[in-house]
């Protein structure tokens, strides 16, 4: 049976095998029978090689990201480790297309978080850009993540199904298609069906192979994603949802499962290939996603994972003690994973001994896919005349990296500005690091010169457009919210809020909890906080919200609704800023960490 052609609407899946020209990966091992493969007849042998192709956490980056965003560490066999340039959807897919060559049973699948956070070419459009770049990759199948909850379960609808924007309608004379790929959507419930919102589960097929993919993104979505955007949904747990499907497929015959999970882990090295199981199965992970992934019925074969931007390819005992795949691709497109499953006809099952995998650079040496050149210059002219005009100057790197990062602390300090422009009361400002999507960096990225900031580099710091919020808190309650950066969800994963100039105090990393932050330290334009005064403070709308853990955040009162961050980032470098005087990156120093 040949391979059908590249489906082009979701409707028909379930009908359709994968797209021809696609592949397997490494040989079996020695454990498998050497005529096991289909032979020169072309009649199936027992075992047949598919090849796993997965990347996650591409947030429209489909130019090559810029700075440490666009790198990777690689571990040399001599110990060291080197940085690598890596990214960019024209890389991307060359490295697809060759990885496919040979090999006729291939699946690319995707962890979650394609679209969200974009920079100004994918974002400023509503991610129509992203899903035709996936589209061209041949993409089959991707969990959701939680950015594809930034603008809500309608607008996620309009991704998938198509249709023009509800308010800035087309923005080609070609109406919006859609994704070609399902996205999976298990553990997300409607609050008024309690059904998914989205298909749960996909079974790709191909002369007699059937693989089944049930896709969840991790439960905690509503805690990370502005209420808005969640509202009339339910996130149910991960591990239970995944191991309800996985009945459900096997029921219907599908015994190879593979599950794509927006939730992840921490590596024990920085590297995209080092040896997670060398100090033992499991030993070089931890993080939500082993739990997770020993909790996962045996019955799934592999896990593709994601969420934390980091890499790593570990195998993490399951239920029944036997170890199991569990990967992530780090993020931006800087890496894909290439995973061999064995699979079994006579059983229908994954070999799980004989699985292998790998993390692959998208590295920047090989050549662009013409279609993505094309695709990007399209989109590159309609977002010229508003991403090219110069919004200010630095004078060198403003970096995103550190527990206060100088990115966070300029953002910090153009909130506040822009809160007494607002109410001269406003005391002091606070911004939450996972808003902060990138730095800015001194070298021009096109012609606008070294040391200018362009919209679209703003744009891609602050992508979020969450609007500039004004509340009042009382000193005691601010304490609270300090402590809440390491208490309570964030115990684990401590959340630091990049401050404004005005706020300094000690967080003493050898203590445990609330304790890490040293009450008697907290200063406010040197002077300690009154428990009892109150404070106007400047935070972004999802922090308002009681967003990432911080749910005293959310109980301000007198609450002012300025407009979105990108705005109160552009006014602050415009007023302090030129090309005879660029602005200098903060020093970060407003936070003591005691370690």
């Amino acid at each position: 049976m040949s391979a059908a052609p590249r489906r082009t609407r979701r409707r028909t899946y379930g009908l359709l095998s994968a797209a021809a020209g696609l592949a397997t990966a490494a040989a079996l091992t020695s454990a498998l029978p050497a005529d096991a493969h289909e032979s020169h007849h072309h009649r199936p042998g027992r075992y047949q090689d598919v090849q796993l192709l997965s990347f996650n956490d591409l947030h429209g980056n489909l130019e090559p990201p810029s700075g440490s965003s666009g790198r990777v560490t690689e571990l040399q066999p001599d110990g060291t480790t080197k940085t690598i340039d890596a990214g960019g959807v024209e890389y991307l897919a060359t490295h697809l297309r060759q990885a496919r060559k040979g090999h006729p049973y291939s699946i690319t699948a995707a962890g979650g978080d394609m679209v969200g956070a974009s920079p100004l070419l994918s974002g400023l459009f509503h991610d129509e850009p992203t899903v035709e770049a996936l589209n061209k990759l041949d993409l089959d199948v991707t969990s959701v993540g939680n950015h594809e909850f930034d603008e809500g379960a309608r607008e996620l609808g309009r991704l998938q199904n198509g249709g023009c924007h509800p308010t800035e309608g087309c923005y080609t004379d070609k109406r919006f298609k859609g994704a070609d790929f399902p996205y999976l959507a298990a553990n997300v419930l409607n609050d008024k069906t309690r059904k998914p919102i989205l298909d749960p589960y996909w079974v790709w097929k191909k002369n007699g192979v059937k693989i089944g993919f049930i896709g969840v993104t991790l439960e905690g979505t509503p805690g990370i994603v502005s209420a808005d955007g969640v509202k009339g949904l339910t996130f149910k747990d991960e591990a239970e949802t995944i191991n309800k499907y996985a009945k459900v497929l096997q029921r219907q015959g599908v015994q190879s499962i593979v599950a794509l999970i927006h939730e992840g882990g921490f590596p024990a090295s920085g590297s995209y290939n080092y040896d997670c199981d060398s100090p033992g199965a499991g030993a070089g992970l931890s993080g939500p996603i082993v739990d997770i992934a020993k909790n996962v019925t045996p019955a799934v074969d592999a896990l593709v994972t994601g969420h934390t931007h980091t890499a790593y390819v570990c195998t993490v005992p399951d239920p029944s003690g036997r170890p199991r795949m569990v990967t992530s691709a780090a993020s931006f497109g800087r890496l894909y994973t290439d995973t061999t499953l064995t699979y079994d006809r006579r059983t229908g099952d994954i070999v799980r001994t004989a699985v292998k995998s790998a993390n692959r650079v998208v590295t920047r040496d090989v050549p662009k896919a013409p279609d993505m050149t094309d695709l990007i210059g399209r989109w590159n002219t309609l977002a010229a005349p508003i991403g090219n005009r110069a919004i200010g100057y630095i004078s060198a790197d403003v970096n995103n990296t550190g527990t206060e990062s100088p990115m966070g602390d300029l953002i910090a300090d153009a909130q506040l500005a822009y809160g007494r422009e607002l109410d001269p009361r406003t005391s002091l400002a606070l911004m939450n690091p996972g808003g902060v999507r990138a730095g800015l960096t001194y070298a021009a990225k096109g012609a606008e010169g070294d040391g200018v900031v362009t919209y679209a580099e703003g744009f891609t710091v602050q992508p979020f457009a969450n609007t500039v919020n004004l509340q009042d808190f009382t000193g005691a309650q601010l304490v609270q919210a300090l402590k809440e950066q390491v208490s309570g969800p964030n115990a684990a994963a401590p959340k630091i809020l990049q401050p404004s100039a005005n706020l300094t105090y000690t967080l003493d990393l050898t203590k445990s909890g609330a304790d890490r932050v040293v009450t008697d330290s907290i200063r406010l334009n040197g002077a300690p906080l009154d428990p009892a005064a109150t404070y106007r403070v400047a935070t972004n709308s999802f922090l308002a919200g009681g967003g990432d853990g911080f749910p005293t955040l959310g109980q301000g009162t007198g609450d002012l609704v300025g407009k979105d961050d990108l705005t109160a980032l552009e006014k602050y470098l415009t007023a302090n800023s030129s090309a005879t005087n660029p602005i200098a990156p903060p020093k970060a120093d407003r936070i003591t960490v005691v370690q």
